[in-house]
């Protein structure tokens, strides 16, 4: 397990991986394979587990509530287990393809399209 919470790390389809996010959804997943494969690394994403929860059970003489499906969420990691994605974002370290620096805001997918003319603790006002 990792020291702290910053470098997580665990086996994913037997490869020692690199957390990069847990319990992302398809689209996400899609970004972070494109985005992190341009970039060199191997990327390696597996089902999450679902979810630990308790059903209710129904009260006498009320039916069975129907829960909904879970959305199935993914885990993705990289096979160089020392990557950490916030020392790579602000260590100006990921690229996009076109090769500009990759910023906090295109990261999180809060900005359609990547500016890294303003720093982002000038943005907070442009990100909500």
């Amino acid at each position: 397990m990792a020291l702290n919470k910053n470098h997580e790390y665990e086996d994913l389809d037997g490869v020692r991986c690199g957390i990069v996010e847990k319990n992302v959804k398809p689209e996400r997943l899609s970004f972070l394979k494109n985005l992190l494969k341009a970039n060199g690394y191997t990327v390696i994403a597996m089902p999450s587990p679902p979810a630990k929860a308790a059903t209710p059970k129904p009260a006498e003489g009320e039916d069975a509530v129907e829960i909904a499906p879970a959305i199935e969420t993914f885990t993705v990691g990289v096979t160089n287990y020392t990557f950490n994605p916030i020392n790579a974002i602000f260590g100006r370290l990921l690229k996009t393809k076109d090769g500009e620096i990759i910023t906090w805001a295109y990261w999180n997918q809060q900005l359609p399209v990547n500016d890294d003319t303003i720093p982002y603790f000038d943005k907070k006002e442009t990100w909500k």
